[in-house]
């Protein structure tokens, strides 16, 4: 690869992180309204329920998991409509574990495509935020 594209990964990567970094001193997670965080690597797309005040993870859902990647089909694990399905999932657990209502965590990506759709996919599926 040659040395101006590894550069300018290296710079979106960076970029990412300290947005993150920046979001995250503002927001905080808790037992009654837990963080929503969302990561995409080039493959999949992540989201999980994050209580902050004990360090704990609620509840989790990943294009990963093989009845997701069944619902999909042929489709992509990383696309619009598996980051869809990851937060229309992610929602149904949250019901399942008392959660009503979450704070959105981004992960320093930008509010649009896969992240816009899993949040509203969330939303859809009854996840205030």
């Amino acid at each position: 690869m040659n040395e101006h594209l590894v550069k300018k990964t290296r710079e979106k990567r960076r970029r990412r992180q300290r947005a993150h970094l920046r979001v995250r001193g503002k927001i905080r997670g808790s037992q009654e309204r837990p963080r929503l965080a969302v990561f995409k690597s080039l493959r999949y797309v992540y989201a999980q329920l994050i209580d902050d005040d004990r360090g704990a993870t609620l509840a989790q859902a990943s294009s990963l998991e093989p009845g997701l990647r069944s619902q999909l089909g042929g489709a992509s694990t990383s696309g619009k409509k598996a980051a869809r399905l990851v937060g229309e999932t992610l929602a149904e657990r949250a019901k399942e574990k008392g959660c009503q209502a979450v704070v959105f965590d981004r992960g320093g990506y930008i509010y649009h495509g896969k992240v816009r759709e899993l949040a509203d996919g969330a939303r859809d599926k009854g996840l205030e935020f």
